[in-house]
């Protein structure tokens, strides 16, 4: 039993891929294109990509954009066990690219926000080895009560679990309860930061090591760390001589990582899997896997 259960927001993504600064109540020239998007629906995509057996529970409105953003991923071999809510738009993100290749979001949560606990089928949960919830998950108050309680039948179930925070500039520290019980955490260096106050990435692995077990933290060009709060490992990032957009290099770490960990890898394996994958994403535009 190798299925990964993931949890969380389905979005689509309105990308500008800027070519210079914002003018400032003016015009900049931009490239404009809609992909598919959220932390859950990318990492969900990308285990697909790396051929593992995957679902995602998910809420999106009954409108042409979710129900296209749900066949999309089918397409990408997700069991899409994805809500479509008739009260609710479909989830929209606007991603501003700059021409380095860094992005930065405006999110409307749209069905997002409504998860619910019943979303997640007792079935689905039943025949998982892995339980994934996107931090935006718990961040939203609509959708919080659906993550902790997706979170704790997994527990219930002995089934492991690992959350993604997802976004340093909305975390507090409230959010290390509301992620209680994952045995696995997986921030970038800026989340670690927020989520502790240490700037020192293996520092801040370490402390929120002793509340979840094991931390991997994503370091971009410097690769990845995990930590399980005694031994420390690191793995080198991939080349990339081009970074073209990063958008979902951290979902793309996250699912090499998550799909090399159920299939019985070990954790150096694991980290050096989900380098690869996250390498794969920021050679392509958007934050989905592109046609190899």
């Amino acid at each position: 039993m190798s299925r990964i259960v993931v949890l969380g927001d389905l979005m689509v993504d309105v990308v500008v891929r800027l070519s210079g600064p914002l003018a400032q109540a003016s015009d900049a020239p931009a490239e404009i294109r809609f992909r598919g998007g959220g932390s859950a629906a990318n990492t969900a995509a990308w285990l697909g990509a790396a051929g593992a057996d995957v679902a995602l529970v998910a809420r999106v409105g009954d409108d042409e954009r979710g129900r296209g953003a749900v066949e999309e991923l089918r397409g990408m071999g997700v069991d899409t066990r994805v809500v479509l809510d008739p009260g609710q738009s479909t989830g929209t993100c606007l991603v501003l690219i700059d021409p380095g290749g860094e992005r930065t979001m405006a999110p409307d949560a749209g069905a997002n926000d409504a998860l619910s606990e019943e979303d997640l089928a007792e079935d689905l949960l039943a025949g998982a080895a892995h339980l994934h919830v996107s931090g935006y998950a718990l961040l939203r108050d609509g959708s919080r009560a659906a993550a902790r309680g997706a979170i704790e039948r997994a527990l219930s179930a002995g089934i492991g679990v690992s959350v993604d925070p997802s976004s340093s500039a909305l975390l507090g520290a409230s959010f290390l309860d509301w992620a209680a019980g994952a045995g696995l955490l997986l921030p970038n260096a800026s989340e670690a930061h927020a989520l502790t106050g240490d700037s020192d990435p293996e520092a801040a692995a370490r402390a929120l090591a002793e509340r979840f077990g094991e931390v991997v933290v994503t370091l971009g060009p410097a690769g990845a760390l995990w930590t399980d709060g005694d031994e420390v490992l690191r793995a080198a990032a991939e080349p990339v001589d081009d970074v073209v957009d990063s958008t979902g290099a951290g979902d793309a770490f996250a699912a090499g990582f998550l799909h090399a960990r159920v299939t019985g890898a070990s954790t150096a394996e694991a980290l050096a899997a989900g380098c690869k994958l996250a390498a794969r994403a920021v050679r392509q535009p958007g934050a989905r896997p592109q046609a190899a």
